[in-house]
């Protein structure tokens, strides 16, 4: 049996709907919803969720603990939302808003103006820092993945845009010959 597959997700801060594979899910955070697999059922029991499959063969076991973490991703995302943070490390790199739009100077002749979706809430705290947040896991890891794609940072001297907990491993730069 699945370890994941089989703890109960608790909905007690959320509206849970469901209609057949159709799940919908609304919180203070925002509404999410998605479609399952026909293979597995979701049944709610009390402020509970379950997720069963109905037998043992490998796509039902692989579906049972994926199902099972995209409902729970779900819930906590619109109960509790999701955020990233990705830090500017250079000299003269920063990044503000312009209403929604993001712009980055990061050391092209050119600055980059991001557009993100709708669902997605960004915040400059200053300017070498973005917090990316909003109710969808899967959309804030794209869209910070995206934005860092912009200019990833290098392994000799750091510059470019990394996640806050990111550890840049760093390598030698060139010795002086005899």
């Amino acid at each position: 049996m699945s370890r994941v597959g089989k703890k109960p997700i608790s909905i007690k801060d959320v509206e849970f709907t469901q209609a057949g594979n159709t799940i919908k899910v609304k919180g203070k955070f925002g509404e999410l919803e998605k479609s399952f697999h026909s293979n597995i059922s979701i049944n709610v029991e009390g402020d509970e969720v379950l997720v069963t499959r109905p037998n043992d063969l490998k796509e039902n076991r692989a579906l049972h603990g994926l199902t099972r973490a995209l409902l729970n991703n779900m819930v906590q995302g619109v109960a509790e939302g999701y955020s990233k943070t990705l830090d500017i490390v250079g000299v003269g790199y920063k990044a503000e808003l312009k209403g929604k739009n993001l712009l980055l100077t990061i050391g092209y002749s050119h600055p980059i103006y991001f557009i993100p979706p709708d669902e997605i809430t960004l915040e400059v705290a200053s300017p070498t820092q973005i917090k990316i947040s909003g109710c969808d896991k899967e959309l804030v890891g794209q869209v910070a993945a995206k934005i860092r794609s912009f200019r990833k940072p290098e392994p000799y001297k750091g510059k470019g845009i990394k996640y806050s907990n990111e550890v840049i491993v760093r390598k030698a730069g060139k010795t002086a010959g005899k």
